[in-house]
């Protein structure tokens, strides 16, 4: 009997959701289970933190630089907050995918759209909390942010909440454990496929 070898195309795994949702423990947990995948490492203006590593944590460069890899069309996609510019390096990315490893990328919805014009099959979850107060309680419990603060995050998920329907995925995140597992469903029926299989 012949064999059938089939080669699986690796990809992109968006993640997006509103501030306090989640998404980076999440991105932490799901990395630690799903083999064949990296984080996508960002690129920011901002310092370093304490133990942040340049090219672990972040990729770290000066306003100007950011400035010139952006005009130079060398970013996926890019934003500012509180006065920082973020932006995921194409060329990260790419390098990644020749490599045959899918990459994760925890991003906003404005860079999950552009990374999906880039990477057509680019699999986009959007992380949904279970109510606008859960939100709020989950805010508050950080004690990292005043009212004023936590006021403008709570506008700001509103205006994310609108896209969550150009998104192939919603999983709420009401159990931690359940929504891993719901993400993990999404990326193991996303690597089957067909359209990410080559035989031979």
């Amino acid at each position: 009997m012949q064999s059938i070898s089939v080669f699986r195309k690796p990809f992109v795994v968006v993640v997006s959701g509103p501030s306090g949702v989640g998404k980076s423990t999440v991105v932490d947990r799901v990395l630690g289970r799903a083999g064949h995948f990296v984080a996508s490492v960002s690129l920011t203006t901002r310092p370093p933190r304490g133990g942040e590593l340049d090219g672990v944590d972040y990729f770290f460069v000066t306003t100007d630089e950011f400035a010139r890899r952006r005009a130079a069309g060398e970013l996926l996609e890019w934003a500012e907050v509180h006065g920082n510019l973020y932006g995921t390096p194409g060329a990260f990315v790419g390098k990644k995918l020749s490599e045959g490893v899918n990459v994760i990328l925890e991003i906003d919805v404005q860079g999950g759209m552009s990374v999906k014009d880039r990477y057509g099959e680019a699999v986009l979850i959007f992380l949904l909390p279970p109510s606008l107060d859960a939100l709020k309680e989950r805010l508050r419990g950080r004690g990292t942010d005043g009212e004023d603060v936590i006021r403008r995050r709570l506008e700001n998920a509103k205006h994310e909440l609108t896209f969550f329907d150009r998104y192939e995925y919603l999983v709420i995140n009401d159990d931690i454990d359940r929504c891993v597992d719901d993400c993990l469903s999404v990326i193991r029926a996303e690597a089957l496929r067909r359209v990410r299989a080559e035989t031979a």
